[in-house]
């Protein structure tokens, strides 16, 4: 029976190693040697090579001479830094999504919205949600905010903002573990999302700076308490 489309072994280790990465489980500045990772993820060197070398191209890891890889370093200036170019590619972005979207486009975000929101709700049922309710969590939250900007017509637009979406997820990833939000973030999607599909570009542009940043600071609040992970580089 067809079960639909297989990964390739690489596209698996690939997801995996990057998971972890996410997850703070290999560690910034831990060395990713072949050898221990053939035996973590029980596959051979050629799949991994290529993982690492995809993931080395989302600055998740880093080539360091005469020492092969290593998980790249966190820290919150490059947070910040991450978090400010994201703003400039994603306003733009949003702005000319706005210029070009048609129904099919709109009716992607209010679809990625709603299933943002069922997993929100799904979530505050939980007394203790597990890793892979946030991973679920964080799926929908990039569905949404991709689907903010589908509409763009410029792929460069689009992989650096996905780039950019991938290296704050490994900050933002422990502080939604870590940390209770005291900030209504479905009522900002939904406020974003409104003014998107009025397309109020202006105001939609602002919301969304804000919602990086207010997301931001709440990464630095959380920072204290997670100090393995925003260790300067």
């Amino acid at each position: 029976m067809d079960t639909g489309p297989k990964t390739t072994l690489s596209e698996q280790m690939y997801l995996r190693i990057r998971a972890d990465i996410v997850k703070g489980v290999l560690r910034p500045g831990q060395p990713l040697r072949l050898d221990a990772l053939k035996t973590r993820y029980s596959a051979g060197f050629s799949p991994l090579r290529e993982a690492l070398t995809r993931l080395q191209a989302e600055r998740l890891v880093t080539s360091v001479p005469l020492k092969g890889f290593v998980v790249t370093p966190v820290s919150l200036d490059r947070m910040w830094d991450t978090i400010e170019t994201r703003i400039l590619i994603e306003t733009r972005a949003m702005r000319l999504a706005m210029q070009h979207g048609d129904d099919a486009w709109e009716a992607g975000i209010v679809a990625s919205l709603h299933a943002l929101g069922k997993q929100v709700t799904r979530m505050a049922g939980i007394a203790t949600p597990t890793d892979a309710d946030y991973l679920s969590l964080e799926t929908r939250h990039h569905a949404f905010h991709h689907a903010l900007i589908a509409a763009c017509r410029s792929e460069w637009l689009l992989d650096l903002s996905e780039k950019l979406s991938v290296a704050t997820e490994r900050y933002r990833f422990p502080a939604l573990v870590h940390t209770k939000g005291q900030r209504d973030l479905q009522a900002e999607h939904r406020a974003l999302a409104d003014a998107v599909i009025a397309r109020n570009a202006d105001l939609a542009t602002a919301l969304l700076d804000a919602h990086f940043r207010a997301t931001g600071e709440q990464m630095a609040a959380s920072a204290s308490d997670l100090p393995p992970l925003v260790a300067q580089a």
